[in-house]
């Protein structure tokens, strides 16, 4: 499942950096994940990037948008080559 961000967003900017996707951008009051990018780091890093600098814990999984580790490794295949 791709990542969300959270109202608890302090809007401090430290996951954008950290994407390997680039799924991450400045919204109007907090940051957003764009959940066609997203893959929770799967293809990139051991651990979500974003939830691991977090410092308000406010990048949670998003339950809506359910995805296999396939899906997942797939997805990272088609965004990066």
């Amino acid at each position: 499942m791709a990542y969300k961000i959270t109202e608890e967003c302090i809007n401090c900017g430290a996951c954008e950096p950290e994407c390997p996707n680039q799924a991450i951008s400045a919204g109007d009051t907090i940051y957003v994940i764009d959940p066609e990018k997203c893959t929770e780091c799967v293809g990139s890093h051991d651990e979500s990037q974003c939830k691991a600098v977090c410092p308000v814990d406010a990048c949670i999984p998003d339950s809506d948008r359910q995805e296999s580790r396939e899906d997942l490794q797939a997805k990272y295949k088609r965004l990066h080559g």
